[in-house]
């Protein structure tokens, strides 16, 4: 098997991951791995909000798996869009890690008035800005070690990143979680997803095998209700589903939509519709004034 990735650190790492789970299910399933430079990794400076495409990390692994130059693509799930490509699926969700943000070097409410703190998420910038208006946000892009040196270096006095960045990777350092009930993860954030082509049934059959039946059930509901609502990768949009026994809890959080921030707590059904998802998009764009639900 061909497996395609960017070469950033963490995705190697979590194309190893991606890897390890593959073989203790198939064994003798032997991989190749082929690395791809994205438009995201090539663009350090842009914001990725301003960069005007879409799957701007995830483009030029779709191409090589249509041009059959590799078999599968590892991804983090929140680069995605949410229209795959026609001829291509995601063949498996990978159970997910932590999905929670955590700020670095100290906690939100330590930072003294006016601080300087990095990200390169419109999300996190409108959710800091909604917590601390008294911050000054500062566009942040590289990899994980490329910004802790930024931090270390004094440029910010603090950033944002993924948990589960920080966990692949194995760096320990004092990073505490944001209030995940407040502060709202990305879509399918803390997921490793694996494309590939919608006819390749040999492969689909092997990534079945590594498919996480409840990391596919939460995510799917999270893309499905940011698909209804027209958001992409860039957009000022929190939403977290979890599995919680039968029923799924959303918690989900917009903005820009609406004069003031919209916010979701509620559940739908394990065999969630989509009538119910459309209700919770409608109400976070505006467009429903309460939820049905």
């Amino acid at each position: 098997m061909i497996v395609g990735t960017r070469g950033s650190r963490l995705a190697m790492r979590q194309t190893e991951i991606f890897i390890e789970r593959l073989q203790e299910k198939c064994a003798g399933t032997s991989c190749e791995v082929v690395t791809i430079k994205s438009l995201g990794d090539e663009d350090l400076k842009s914001p990725l909000s301003g960069m005007g495409t879409v799957g701007a990390f995830v483009r030029e692994l779709d191409d090589a798996l249509l041009r059959k130059e590799i078999d599968v693509s590892v991804n983090s799930m929140k680069d995605i869009p949410t229209t795959v490509r026609e001829g291509l699926k995601i063949g498996a969700v990978l159970k997910r890690d932590s999905p929670e943000d955590v700020i670095l070097p100290c906690p939100l409410e330590d930072l003294p008035e006016g601080a300087v703190v990095g990200t390169a998420s419109v999300r996190r910038e409108y959710l800091l800005r909604n917590m601390r208006p008294d911050l000054k946000i500062k566009q942040l892009r590289g990899n994980i070690h490329t910004r802790l040196s930024k931090l270390d270096s004094g440029e910010y006095d603090a950033i944002v990143l993924a948990r589960a960045g920080l966990e692949r990777m194995g760096i320990d350092r004092p990073a505490f979680v944001l209030d995940p009930g407040f502060f709202v993860s990305a879509p399918a954030q803390g997921t490793i997803a694996i494309e590939c082509r919608d006819d390749d049934e040999e492969t689909i059959s092997k990534l079945l095998e590594v498919n996480d039946y409840v990391s596919r059930l939460e995510t799917g509901a999270e893309r499905g209700i940011m698909k209804f609502m027209g958001a992409g990768c860039s957009s000022p949009v929190g939403i977290n589903a979890k599995y919680e026994g039968g029923e799924i809890r959303v918690r989900a959080v917009s903005f820009t939509y609406t004069p003031e921030p919209v916010r979701v707590d509620t559940m739908i059904p394990e065999l969630y519709i989509m009538d119910e998802l459309l209700d919770i998009a409608d109400y976070l764009t505006g467009k429903r004034p309460r939820l049905k639900l």
